[in-house]
């Protein structure tokens, strides 16, 4: 027996027609309108300067440390009785741009209204946790802190999970020119902030979520 497929076979049963994730952009590039329209697919995609940028699902530790920082700002929130709620992965518009940072901190009644993005001006503090490869560093160490401090987000915190003595944080507050380092600890000494509201932890109980 041939294990060709019959003759016709093709005719009748076309292979089915690739999907576009995308519209096609103008000259000058996608907007947040366009980011607005995608499908749900499942991947990360954030839009800056203009073009859609794709990251794969957070491999398992990412995850763990993200919930982690999530936790532990839940916590020292509720203990401040603050207005202020702590979420993950949102997508924030930031200009033009269209972000997704793993934590951001946000008005309650703004997040229980449910918006499809949140306005930076709303944001009052984002964290990354740096993901493995170049481009992944590149973007949470070049190309979004100065978009976040230029949108007026008044606290940066940034997670590393590679190396040793992780988790490291670093915490940055908006300056006169943009972000400057008020604090960083690694696992197994404390880590203080006053803003958005206080809170002291050892970063190692990020990886205990």
């Amino acid at each position: 027996m041939s294990a060709l497929p019959m003759e016709g076979w093709l005719a009748a049963h076309p292979p089915p027609r690739r999907i576009a994730l995308f519209p096609v952009a103008e000259d000058t590039g996608y907007t947040v309108e366009d980011w607005l329209k995608l499908p749900e697919s499942g991947e990360r995609i954030e839009l800056i300067d203009g073009s859609f940028v794709v990251s794969p699902v957070p491999r398992p530790l990412h995850a763990v440390c993200a919930g982690g920082l999530r936790a532990v700002l839940t916590a020292a929130a509720k203990a401040a009785k603050s207005d202020l709620v702590v979420l993950e992965t949102v997508g924030v518009r930031v200009g033009e741009d269209s972000l997704i940072p793993d934590v951001a901190v946000v008005p309650r009644d703004l997040a229980m209204a449910n918006p499809a993005v949140i306005p930076a001006s709303e944001v009052v503090a984002v964290a990354e946790v740096v993901s493995p490869g170049p481009s992944n560093r590149r973007r949470d160490y070049e190309i979004k802190p100065p978009k976040y401090a230029k949108a007026g987000i008044e606290v940066f915190i940034r997670v590393e999970i590679e190396g040793t003595d992780v988790p490291h944080v670093e915490v940055l507050e908006l300056g006169p020119e943009g972000y400057e380092t008020v604090g960083q600890a690694k696992a197994g000494e404390v880590l203080t902030l006053t803003k958005p509201f206080p809170v002291s932890f050892d970063p190692a109980e990020l990886f205990e979520a």
